[in-house]
């Protein structure tokens, strides 16, 4: 994760990294055709009642274009019957990551656009 700025530091209330599977998982077909189970990497509420799933890859995986697919959908979805928070999301692979060396997560998210 990029190092926060002053502003940031401020608009990021909390981020929770998973060194386990999050609690909350979205199914999903993967590209075998099976259901599997998909928990994201990071959630990071924002102070504006924003929540942003950050999946990161470090390496190609053929499921990747499905999961982002359906966390697209999960965040239309779920953005479409409530509006206490807004959900969007951010896919970050690891070669793009280094080579473009974002310095905050303003910068991520909006560098970021892959599958949106």
């Amino acid at each position: 994760m990029p190092r926060l700025t002053e502003q940031e530091q401020q608009e990021i209330i909390r981020y929770i990294e998973a060194d386990k599977p999050l609690p909350d998982k979205l199914d999903y077909v993967n590209a075998d055709g099976d259901i599997s189970n998909y928990y994201p990497d990071f959630l990071v509420k924002l102070s504006d009642n924003r929540m942003v799933v950050v999946e990161t890859k470090g390496v190609a995986d053929l499921d990747v274009p499905l999961k982002m697919q359906r966390l697209r959908q999960w965040c239309e979805d779920i953005n479409r019957v409530q509006a206490d928070v807004t959900y969007d999301f951010v896919f970050v692979d690891q070669e793009s990551f280094e080579e473009y060396k974002p310095t905050s997560f303003r910068q991520l998210m909006d560098g970021f656009r892959e599958y949106k």
